[in-house]
């Protein structure tokens, strides 16, 4: 993404590792199936794992293997890891091999939840992740799970294979815990599962899910979820593919109008459109009417974009923004801004001569853009939008900015059914960023829209 992830996979591995801490106490699944099934262990199992499920449980309460537990999680090296997974299984009374011992045991569906559920717990107190994977997958492939456990399982599945950096079978599991209706509470599954096929180079994979879904939302008349709006957005980007991206771009921007979601869909389009400058500014605009420039990139991009020699108003009114901000400071600005000042009083003296003249019956319809431009960098959009309005149609004028122009001229000036309007006849290269100036003008007068359901499909 621009600077950054639109979903950071720092914070995706903070969370995941988070969300495991808190499972370090043992499951009950293959217990609460045995109760809804009436089904039973094999007697050759029971006979091995009544002593590891008590150990188990008392380990909980262990000081000894909690002391060992927590050196585990905190090594740092594969000796110390080692070390501490010995320790472990010493205090544990070698659970290892009588975990060993109980596999060759497990031969009936619950006998196998049974042992996974086993395996995956002692995975948790040796910090052991694949263990954990091993576990889940067996519980996942006993046969012996209900509909309102599988989900959950497999979601776990899929998060200990990418934890362990098994991309492919991540999403495997992932897509399996999705496809069967499962959503869990901190809504990262569409993140881990989007980022798993992603590194396994299948990101389509992920973005027809996330498009499904957000378009049952917009159907229903539901809120688009944020994360899915995000994950979409982030696979368009990775997939360096324009036309979507800006579909989600402008999602995220309408439905989520906060400065941080502008700054990511405006950067998004900004780095793959790669607009030449003029076309570029429309955006830079856009970035400072939502509050989303956030750093001197920004703003220095805008003032270059903007030519303090052509606009020099405008210019300067970014230029002190950045100042006043923090983000720029005059040595940033080379003497530019001593510059710019000294041509804004002749520029406006010029502002009502340049406006008779394109109010003449035989002004050309580039007089005409041209004034209304002028008018526009000096947030004057109601004059604006009278000169775009007049060089509409005119022969040697580019329709598509006078129709871009016109549009914004009308947005900042609240006329937003007006814009929208003019935004739909922009086409060509500057049609990406007409379509985020749309979602703004629609930001405005959308009503809010119910969230989407948390059980409802999600990316």
């Amino acid at each position: 993404m621009a600077r950054k992830f639109l979903i950071s996979r720092v914070a995706l591995a903070m969370a995941l590792a988070g969300g495991m801490a808190v499972a370090a106490a043992p499951t009950t699944v293959a217990a609460k199936e045995k109760k809804a099934a009436k089904a039973s262990f094999s007697k050759e199992y029971a006979a091995v794992a009544a002593e590891i499920d008590k150990t188990v449980t008392e380990a909980q309460n262990d000081p000894a293997v909690k002391a060992a537990s927590d050196k585990a999680r905190a090594a740092k090296t594969d000796a110390e890891m080692a070390a501490a997974r010995a320790e472990v299984d010493a205090a544990m009374g070698g659970i290892l091999a009588k975990l060993k011992a109980a596999d060759a045991a497990a031969t009936e569906p619950l006998d196998k939840l049974k042992q996974g559920e086993l395996t995956r717990n002692v995975g948790i107190f040796m910090s052991d992740v694949g263990m954990q994977h091993r576990g889940l997958v067996m519980m996942a492939e006993s046969g012996a799970m209900s509909p309102e456990s599988a989900g959950q399982v497999q979601y776990l599945a899929g998060v200990t294979a990418y934890q362990g950096q098994q991309y492919a079978e991540a999403a495997r599991w992932l897509q399996a815990a999705y496809d069967g209706g499962y959503r869990d509470p901190q809504g990262m599954l569409q993140a881990v599962l989007a980022d798993s096929y992603k590194r396994s180079n299948n990101p389509q994979a992920a973005l027809a899910i996330v498009h499904k879904e957000l378009e049952a939302a917009k159907a229903s008349g539901a809120k688009p979820n944020e994360t899915s709006i995000r994950t979409a957005l982030q696979a368009a980007y990775d997939a360096k593919q324009l036309a979507p991206s800006a579909d989600y771009a402008a999602m995220l921007g309408q439905y989520y109008p906060q400065p941080d979601s502008w700054n990511a869909a405006i950067s998004v389009v900004r780095q793959l459109a790669s607009l030449p400058g003029k076309e570029n500014l429309d955006l830079m605009r856009l970035m400072y009417v939502t509050g989303a420039m956030k750093d001197k990139r920004d703003y220095l991009e805008y003032i270059e974009n903007v030519d303090p020699r052509a606009y020099p108003g405008e210019a300067l009114k970014i230029m002190n923004d950045g100042i006043s901000k923090g983000k720029l400071s005059t040595a940033d600005l080379a003497g530019e801004k001593a510059n710019t000042e000294s041509r804004v009083s002749a520029d406006k003296a010029s502002l009502a001569a340049q406006e008779r003249d394109a109010m003449k019956p035989g002004a050309t319809g580039a007089t005409l853009a041209g004034t209304g431009d002028v008018f526009l960098s000096y947030d004057q959009p109601a004059k604006a939008e009278t000169f775009y309005t007049m060089a509409m149609g005119k022969p040697g004028v580019d329709a598509n900015a006078v129709a871009m122009h016109l549009g914004m001229a009308q947005a900042l000036q609240g006329k937003y059914a007006e814009a929208q309007a003019n935004f739909a006849k922009v086409s060509g290269s500057r049609a990406p960023v007409a379509k985020l100036w749309t979602a703004y003008a629609a930001s405005k007068t959308t009503p809010a829209a119910a969230p989407a359901a948390a059980a409802a499909p999600q990316s």
